[in-house]
């Protein structure tokens, strides 16, 4: 009697013990999307240790991430909608005929999808690095170009400064008012905020005679014109909505590319982002100071949003010798 009662036992823990691990591994592959009741694959979705989308499960990331956005410009994503148009479009004085603009555009630079390229055997490493103060003592420059990508923004230059922010540069993002001459090595990612912006862009590889938007630019840049990129519109309007959320006028660049490098990168590391040990804000390459709280921008919010990215392990940052 005994015996058969253990035999029971052992049955039925066997038995619950092949269901828990079936669920178990079942379950491995499916993970509950907040805010929704549909399930998405939980499968690795990069080579890296840790990817940027699989980090944890964030409610507060899975409400504002849209993988679906488009990044960059084509002629075959160029339509806006009715909400994406007015609302770039408002942000400029002088609208010119985007249609027109945007077919001029890919008949001089690629027109192709970029980085659609994710997947379980990916690992895109990607530095993104801004251009505060607490860069300068930092030493960084060795583990910046690390990165597979190196992405900077505006102006920052690396001449004279390598110890601290590297040498390499993979990506710039620009406007025109802040473009620099590029090796040919280095894609021009162009933050369209107006058309006179693709105007430009156009003009400084043809004619090169836009000289003047709102204040002085340059007639002409030297940079690999098959390299170059735009972004698109409906992203700019994405990170404004879903990660500034509708403070501001519109996002800044360096919150911009932060944002893009959480799309097209594995693994996202920032510097240069914040105020240096003793509070201040001002950029490693001039003693100009500048205020995160005023201006265009909603810089209060967004420093905000990137230290709840690291709080949500999405990213981290470097804060130099601070």
């Amino acid at each position: 009697m005994v015996v058969l009662r253990y035999q029971r036992y052992m049955t039925a823990l066997l038995s619950s013990t092949i269901i828990v691990l079936l669920l178990y591994f079942q379950n491995s592959m499916l993970v509950f999307t907040y805010g929704s009741y549909d399930f998405i694959s939980k499968k690795v979705p990069c080579a890296c240790g840790i990817c940027v989308t699989e980090r944890g499960n964030s409610h507060w990331f899975s409400e504002r991430y849209d993988p679906s956005v488009p990044l960059l410009l084509n002629s075959t994503n160029s339509v806006l909608s009715a909400n994406v148009s007015r609302w770039w479009t408002g942000l400029q004085s002088n609208a010119g005929n985007y249609t027109e603009v945007v077919d001029q555009l890919f008949s001089l630079f690629p027109d192709k999808e970029h980085y659609s390229d994710a997947g379980p055997d990916r690992c895109r490493t990607c530095a993104v690095v801004g251009n505060s103060g607490n860069l300068l003592g930092s030493n960084y420059g060795p583990l910046i170009d690390f990165h597979d990508f190196v992405i900077r923004i505006n102006k920052g230059p690396t001449e004279d400064y390598e110890k601290d922010v590297g040498s390499k540069t993979t990506h710039r993002i620009v406007y025109p008012e802040s473009a620099v001459d590029l090796d040919n090595s280095t894609h021009l990612v162009l933050f369209p905020v107006k058309i006179l912006d693709m105007q430009w862009l156009i003009s400084a590889f043809t004619t090169k005679n836009i000289t003047e938007t709102y204040t002085k630019v340059p007639s002409t840049i030297t940079a690999n014109k098959d390299k170059v990129m735009i972004l698109h519109p409906e992203f700019i309007r994405y990170v404004y909505d879903n990660w500034t959320e509708g403070q501001g006028l519109y996002p800044s660049t360096g919150f911009l590319t932060l944002i893009f490098a959480l799309h097209i990168c594995d693994e996202v590391n920032i510097f240069g982002f914040g105020a240096t040990s003793d509070g201040i804000w001002h950029h490693y390459f001039e003693n100009i100071l500048t205020s995160y709280e005023i201006g265009i921008h909603a810089g209060k919010f967004e420093n905000e949003t990137i230290n709840r990215l690291q709080q949500e392990n999405k990213i981290l940052i470097h804060k130099g010798w601070t």
